[in-house]
């Protein structure tokens, strides 16, 4: 508005012509209109900052000025449409500068009405939670009633269709097929369980998280019981075995990033990495025999050649084939610890991410193995395929014909993590000896009989705050009902968390202690659910419900409690000192158990946390920390 003012202003004098009446009366009324939508959103603003997230009560206006900005699209998408007319008519005969900043204006409006409508698609939820909490009600109040049992039904069916077509929109660049469209199904199934009980939107979600993670930081700051610290003193074979097991991992972290491929040593050499692959790779070009999958300019197997410092002919096989539940993989020898090494990839793709959040549970029934359990689908699936690849097409015994005094060792990172873990269990019996590595697994990975039968033969690496290790579906339903109790709870107006934690996260400083309605409330009192958190509940949640029927006893949860691989390193930042040029970090590592996993942490660093280099980062300080201590 200010910009088409200053430019009406500067040319007021320029619309005497041919047509130049129509021109003038097209900024005049754009910026009329433009005024009137400006007033709108002023009001749609001041009225969203009142009240806080749990009490609506000084927002009530805000539906019919909603209302008011929506009907003001009308007259400003005609005047769009004639402010395009005008200026391509030919009988317009006014001078090139006025003709082009009139151009310029019809083409911000149009250009804004578009971002406007994609804004609103996208935001739009076409269930609506009021109607969701009306017909649950309903059925509450008349559990005998087919016609309220038929209308929640319709509910969910709508719901799962709206996910699934979100996802769809999502996933357009891929090819899909049936495999696509059950996990499409699944995965929709999956959002909506999750989010059919609450009344939350993204912004609520956002200042629930900075509230959590100041929470987080004040207790963190507390200082710890004398029994709490003394607890993890470990014993000198403890820590031997720790070292052993850290130097091991640093060394085989390199396998796990390698089969990332060129993204990741792009990623960590962004200067030099293109200019080395665009040098060697071509003077090792392998056979179509060795490569199943495309890899266009060989740039996938020359970064493999370049972080695993390894020869051509140490590679067995290499798989860059993706598609959803098929993840790329490859086999090589590694002659300095004597090892058939599997590396399989992590997420990097649609696909990968696909199979990812394929999180239903499936039994997985080995023979011999008496631990049989629940396992997480997608990465199970994928599991099969490499376990296929490796078994049916000879791989491993190929692997072996050359090196037969040698050890399996299955390693990877994240899904490939999970993914190498599943297939370890796969092929423990025929190789007793094997070894796995997984690095930053998925938490909702293995029930707990098989996840303790894994310590004998698998070591998880984690790092820090690693969201994607404790992430399950348990952990979501708790970080969610906590999100609700922390919001709920909150007296202050959501921009004020909002503007207050985007300080705190970029600033640092104190954790704000705001006001809540837990304060001076008894603590039997906190074990129940306020107004404030069930006008945030659609309908009652699994956390809050009561086990009043005998038969929920009975049955299995849809998402029971899933757990990390082996036995668990977590390696923790100790100290920092930042330098304008240089960051050097102290890391520390522990034997862990499961239960540290079992609640999301938020924290800048839990995405980061996640990542290959950071992980490899960690190891390899470590590993130079107990080399450097050896040498001394």
């Amino acid at each position: 508005w200010v910009g088409i003012l200053a430019l009406y202003a500067a040319h007021k004098g320029q619309f005497e012509c041919p047509g130049g009446g129509l021109l003038h009366g097209y900024l005049l009324g754009l910026l009329l209109l433009l005024a009137a939508v400006i007033c709108a959103l002023s009001a749609l603003v001041y009225v969203s900052m009142q009240g806080t997230i749990s009490n609506p009560g000084p927002r009530k206006s805000l539906p019919k000025l909603l209302y008011t900005r929506l009907l003001l699209y009308l007259p400003e998408f005609i005047w769009a449409v004639v402010g395009a007319v005008w200026v391509s008519d030919g009988s317009v005969r006014c001078e090139k500068t006025v003709i082009n900043v009139v151009i310029g204006t019809v083409i911000a409006s149009w250009v804004i009405i578009i971002f406007t409508i994609i804004g609103v698609v996208i935001v739009f939820d076409p269930l609506g939670g009021k109607k969701t909490f009306y017909l649950t009600d309903s059925v509450h109040r008349n559990l005998e009633s087919s016609q309220s049992g038929q209308l929640l039904y319709n509910v969910k069916n709508t719901a799962t269709r709206v996910w699934e077509k979100r996802i769809r929109l999502l996933c357009c660049c891929i090819v899909q097929d049936d495999d696509h469209r059950v996990a499409f199904t699944s995965i929709a199934e999956l959002f909506r369980n999750y989010f059919s009980d609450t009344d939350l939107v993204p912004s609520d979600i956002a200042a629930g998280l900075t509230l959590l993670h100041q929470e987080q930081d004040k207790m963190e700051n507390c200082p710890k019981e004398p029994e709490e610290v003394l607890c993890h003193s470990p014993s000198s074979l403890v820590t031997d075995d720790l070292d052993v097991e850290l130097e091991n991992a640093a060394h085989y972290m390199l396998f796990a990033a390698a089969a990332y491929g060129w993204p990741y040593y792009i990623y960590t050499n962004p200067f030099t990495a293109l200019c080395k692959l665009n040098g060697d790779c071509c003077r090792n070009r392998p056979t179509d025999s060795d490569i199943t999958g495309s890899d266009r300019h060989n740039f996938h197997f020359g970064s493999i050649l370049k972080i695993t410092g390894l020869q051509y002919r140490d590679f067995i096989h290499i798989s860059f084939h993706n598609k959803i539940y098929e993840i790329p993989f490859f086999v090589a020898l590694d002659h300095k610890k004597e090892a058939i090494v599997v590396a399989v990839r992590g997420t990097l793709s649609f696909e990968d991410i696909l199979t990812d959040l394929s999180a239903d549970c499936e039994d997985l029934t080995l023979e011999d193995v008496l631990e049989n359990g629940f396992v997480h689908k997608g990465i199970t699936q994928a599991a099969n395929y490499i376990y296929r690849k490796l078994i049916n097409d000879g791989i491993l015994n190929q692997a072996f014909t050359i090196a037969p005094e040698y050890k399996l060792v299955i390693v990877g990172h994240s899904l490939g993590g999970g993914t190498a873990s599943i297939l370890a269990i796969m092929l423990r019996n025929s190789f007793p000896t094997l070894r796995c590595y997984a690095f930053s697994p998925p938490g909702g990975l293995l029930s707990k009989s098989l996840a303790d039968y894994t310590k004998h033969f698998i070591v998880s690496v984690i790092v820090g705050k690693d969201l994607v290790a404790r992430l399950s579906m348990p952990n979501m339903e708790d970080l969610k009902r906590r999100i609700v109790r922390i919001v709920a709870n909150c007296n202050r107006p959501k921009y004020q968390i909002l503007l207050r934690g985007c300080w705190y996260e970029v600033f640092g400083g104190d954790p704000d202690n705001f006001p809540t309605e837990l304060d001076g409330r008894s603590q039997d009192a906190l074990t129940q659910p306020l107004l404030a958190e069930e006008s945030l509940m659609v309908h009652r949640s699994p956390s809050y419900s009561a086990l009043e029927d005998e038969s929920h006893l009975n049955s299995p949860p849809q998402y029971p409690h899933l757990y990390l691989p082996g036995k668990i390193i977590h390696i923790v930042e100790e100290s920092s000192s930042r330098r304008w040029c240089s960051s050097d970090i102290k890391y520390s590592a522990r034997w862990s158990n499961e239960t540290v996993f079992s609640s999301i942490l938020i924290s800048p660093k839990m995405i980061t946390d996640h990542m290959p280099d950071v992980v490899l980062k960690a190891l390899n300080s470590l590993s130079q920390e107990q080399g450097s201590c050896v040498s001394c």
